[in-house]
This record gives structure tokens, sequence and C-alpha cells, in this order.
């Protein structure tokens, strides 16, 4: 089922579930260390723990519908109840507008980034999933077969195109979500013309090594609202694919979106060290980062804008933020 810290919380933490069990009253306890016995608790940086247990119901129609919904990979967002009359209490969008208007706004964003976090001054918690990121993959050679493999262990799902049947098939890509025969670039405007198929979290990388399948397939994917769109290649190869897509009528708007060469400068070679570039690049991208190492930066490692719970909520003003992975799988 997993821990909490990994270290003695647990100790108290069981005594803590079972006196729940015991009344069915949900209850909160905050664990806080000096940063010398930090490590004997499991927590690496020091700092405060807080724990809430309490009841959840395999009748609660409410987590019902959010677990079969998560169990699709569709989004869902919840809010537990933190402090007050409300403790232990898990609500959903309708219920919880009911009960603190303003929080109900609070929740549909957490749901569109994906984020478990406190909300109502620190009254909820909202919990949330995403459905995995959506990663297209354009062309079936050694490079697309690494970057499928990294990016499915990244919780992207994970769509390989490409028009040779010979090369689109499940050993070769047994970590695809989907493996699609077809030109490209036709593909792609299927897809832009259903908005449903995609978002701004999508990406679409093209690494197909042929002009006849990139450069259409470019143009259709520039033309999409996804949030990356990325192209193997050498120099020569970007300076010249940009002039046949400003000949196709590409604006030099859409060109400014296309990231190529493709991938963060590791200094890798193989296909798999290729593909963790691609990968962090998109990652970065999507979450707004430079992808400098993290001890030439400053500032908080994981900086989210995110409301300030009130002091009586478990966490209290310091409690800290907790950004949902998409693999999660949530369980009662």
């Amino acid at each position: 089922m997993g821990s909490i810290s990994g270290g003695c919380v647990e100790g108290d933490a069981i005594l803590l579930a079972h006196a729940v069990l015991a009344d069915g009253e949900a209850r909160a306890a905050r664990f806080g260390f000096s940063d010398d016995r930090a490590h004997t608790a499991g927590l690496a940086c020091g700092g405060e723990v807080d724990v809430l247990a309490y009841v959840l119901s395999p009748d609660d129609e409410i987590v019902q519908r959010a677990l079969a919904a998560a169990g699709r990979d569709e989004r869902v967002t919840l809010a537990l109840g933190l402090d007050g009359q409300h403790r232990g209490r898990v609500a959903d969008a309708s219920v919880l507008t009911r009960l603190a208007s303003t929080a109900g706004h609070e929740l549909a964003d957490s749901a569109r980034h994906g984020q478990t976090r406190p909300i109502a001054g620190g009254a909820w918690l909202a919990l949330a999933h995403a459905p995995r990121a959506r990663l297209i993959i354009v062309g079936a050679g050694e490079h697309a077969a690494a970057l499928c493999r990294v990016a499915a262990v990244s919780c992207f799902a994970v769509t390989v195109c490409d028009p040779w049947p010979l090369l689109v098939t499940a050993e070769r890509f047994p970590d695809a979500s989907e493996l699609v025969v077809a030109d490209p670039a036709e593909y792609l405007a299927r897809l832009a013309a259903d908005p449903a198929s995609t978002d701004t979290r999508t990406a679409v990388c093209v690494l197909s090594h042929d002009e006849r399948v990139d450069i259409p397939a470019l143009q259709a994917a520039l033309g999409m609202d996804v949030g990356f769109v990325g192209a193997m290649g050498a120099r020569s190869t970007v300076a010249h694919r940009a002039l046949a897509l400003r000949d196709r009528g590409v604006s030099d708007d859409d060109l400014a979106r296309l990231h190529s060469p493709l991938g963060l400068d590791l200094g890798g070679s193989t296909p798999e060290e290729t593909a963790v570039a691609i990968v962090a690049e998109i990652i970065a991208v999507g979450n707004g980062r430079s992808g400098t190492p993290l001890r030439n930066a400053a500032g908080p490692i994981h900086a989210h804008a995110l409301p300030t719970p009130s002091p009586s909520a478990p966490g209290g003003p310091d409690a800290p933020v907790l950004r949902s992975r998409h693999c999660v799988s949530y369980q009662p």
C-alpha cells in the first residue's frame, strides 16, 4: 500500500488509523523534526509531515465514480475536508460548490493542471488525477522505438504513426498505447478536426528522417493547438526544413514553436540517450522550465503559485504542495 516517510512516522500513523477505525472520527496529526533527526524519520530535508486519517467507505458513490473514471485514465478531481465539521469528508465539484462556492473554481483549476493542493484557504484538499499527457511520434525507426520506451516510462500515452506497416508493430513498440499505420499528415489532420483528441499537454515529435513525410507532418502539427512540436535533424536539415515549411505557407510565428534540433543538450548519441534528451525537453517546456541543472538555479525546486492553507488546517501555512504524477492509481 505504500508508506508516508519510510521512517518512524509509520508507527504513529498506524496508531492514528486504529483510533479512527474505532470510532469513525477523522483525526489529524503533525510530525515535526529537527534537521539532525530528520533522517531517522525518513525526511531527507527535515521539515514537517501532516497526516490525516479518515474512513473511506467502499459504498461511497462519489468515490466509486472517481475510481472508475481514474481506472479509465479520465480526468478526476475530488476534494477532501481538512478541518472543522467537514474533516475527512470526500466531496465532488457539485457538493463542494454548495459548501464553499469559491472553492468550486479552485477545484476546477486543480483539475485542469492535475494538481493535488490545498484550496478554500486550506479547509479542503483538491485530489486531482489528470489523464496521461499524449505523445504522438511520427516515424517508426530505432530512435522512435527508444523514444516510445522512455516516454511510456515517463507516463506519456504514446501513439506511433508511420505509413509502413512492417515497421509499426506491437513487437517493435510494446509500450505504445496506439499504433497507427497511415500517412502522418493525414492522421494529424484528422486529430486537428477533433479538438477532444488532443490538448495543450499533447506533444508531437517527428522522427521519420524522410522529408516527404516530415514536412507535411510538421505543417499539420504546427497548425494544431498542441503544447509541443519537435523534429529531429542536423542543423543543415533544420534550415532546409524551415525554408520548405515557409514555402508551404507556414508563418514565422508557427515556425518559432518548432523545437528543432530536438532535445536538450545532454551530449548523448545512442537512440536511448537521445530519447532521454527529447523527453526531458518536453517535460521542461510543459512545466515552463529551462532545463538548467538544479544546482545552478535559485529558488524553490517545485515552484507552484498555490493558495496558502489556513493555520487551523492540517498542514498549516507551511504545508508542502504535492503535484500529481499521472501514473498514480488511487485505491480506497
